[in-house]
């Protein structure tokens, strides 16, 4: 036989069996990667409430979004903890201070001094003349410097007359810009100069109306516990 035409014979002949074996026309894909594998496998993974695995890929993703959700808590209580701080209540400008509840334009500490000596020093000798212990003051300025909103009264700290006096000296010597404010310095000196006393008290008074609102709060109040301390100078000899 024509060797050509055996070779056509048995070619045909291949292709007839392997039609009988898939009548589509194409061999079945037994993998499991191939389709048929897949659909078989999800649909036993869904019968027996198993997941199907995740490639590395996906797994990474997973892991990152699970400690996502597990740190947002663990911020949003950093923020909540992190709340602003009272201010400093020395070495400030006065409208930097923590406010006096009864007057805003009055920091808390030359309130709560003011009150204490009021209270209990105005007979006391020397109450503004004897300074107190160093270290007790520095101590007391430290953590007013903490951002205490509120003064514990009781502490034997607050017990020493002598110390509150000169914490309260301490806190106007340390004031950035002073009562007296830097740009009105030279006008108040040129004010007390004036031999005339009617023509003296007006000009001082214009420039003490003029004065920024905290320093003219702040000013008022201390002129009026001063004024007290005097009324008692026979006793506290101050």
């Amino acid at each position: 036989q024509d060797p050509g035409f055996a070779s056509q014979a048995l070619i045909s002949k291949k292709l007839n069996d392997y039609r009988k074996v898939s009548p589509a026309g194409t061999k079945p894909d037994s993998s499991p990667k191939g389709p048929r594998g897949l659909g078989i496998r999800a649909e036993f993974l869904k019968q027996t409430g198993t997941s199907a695995p995740r490639s590395p890929r996906q797994d990474a993703a997973v892991t990152k979004d699970e400690s996502s959700s597990q740190k947002a808590p663990w911020g949003i209580n950093i923020m909540k903890k992190n709340k602003k701080s009272a201010p400093r209540a020395f070495g400030v400008r006065l409208e930097d201070c923590q406010p006096a509840p009864d007057n805003k334009n009055v920091p808390l500490i030359v309130e709560a001094c003011c009150r204490v000596v009021e209270d209990r020093g105005l007979e006391y000798m020397g109450i503004y003349r004897v300074p107190g212990n160093n270290a007790v003051v520095s101590s007391l300025q430290e953590q007013l410097n903490k951002g205490a909103t509120e003064i514990n009264l009781q502490d034997e700290r607050w017990q020493d007359l002598n110390v509150i006096s000169s914490l309260l000296k301490s806190f106007f010597r340390k004031l950035p810009e002073p009562l007296f404010t830097d740009d009105k310095y030279n006008d108040f000196i040129e004010a007390n100069r004036i031999e005339d006393a009617s023509e003296r008290m007006r000009t001082l008074r214009k420039l003490i109306r003029d004065l920024p609102g905290h320093y003219y709060e702040t000013l008022k109040f201390l002129v009026g516990h001063l004024k007290t301390i005097a009324d008692h100078s026979e006793k506290n000899k101050v």
